[in-house]
């Protein structure tokens, strides 16, 4: 049986996900252009200051988010309890190791941050690496740190798929 404090832990845990909404889900920016805005523009205006403005502040948001996650991360692993029942110790350690998983994920993510605002500096965001082709507007919202069109990637997924690469 599980003891209460473990059991709370978990339902603490499953909720706090819920509550922290990622930055793609704002539909709007404050003092610049909203995703409206953005889908609505012509393709004559692709990757413009503007555009580019706000695919930045974006990437900066997620950016200090995640950070602020990983210090949180950090400061919960240094409080580490440990519990006289085994099976509530053995919670708390599977609670960890899946709060380090996704820390690592988003580690991951943070160097792909840092490589789309180097790319926005540097002038080529927003286009393929591969064709050089507009990713599209669609697709940095949903993935702001896009490297690849949809279709440059579903060659490249299909290419491991079959090569194992």
């Amino acid at each position: 049986m599980f003891g209460g404090k473990a059991v709370k832990k978990l339902v603490t845990k499953a909720a706090k996900p819920a509550e922290q909404k990622p930055v793609e889900q704002k539909p709007a920016k404050k003092n610049g252009l909203t995703e409206a805005e953005l889908l609505r523009a012509p393709a004559s205006q692709y990757m413009s200051a503007e555009q580019l403005a706000f695919f930045r502040e974006r990437l900066l948001e997620t950016q200090r988010e995640l950070l602020e996650k990983a210090d949180l991360t950090s400061e919960h692993l240094r409080e580490h309890e440990l519990e006289a029942d085994p099976t509530d110790q053995a919670t708390i350690e599977e609670e960890y190791a899946l709060e380090l998983r996704a820390r690592d994920r988003e580690r991951k993510l943070l160097k792909k941050i840092d490589e789309a605002l180097r790319r926005i500096e540097e002038g080529s965001y927003g286009y393929c690496e591969e064709t050089g082709d507009p990713i599209g507007i669609p697709r940095l919202i949903a993935r702001p740190t896009a490297t690849l069109t949809i279709e440059a990637q579903s060659r490249r997924e299909q290419k491991q798929k079959l090569y194992g690469e």
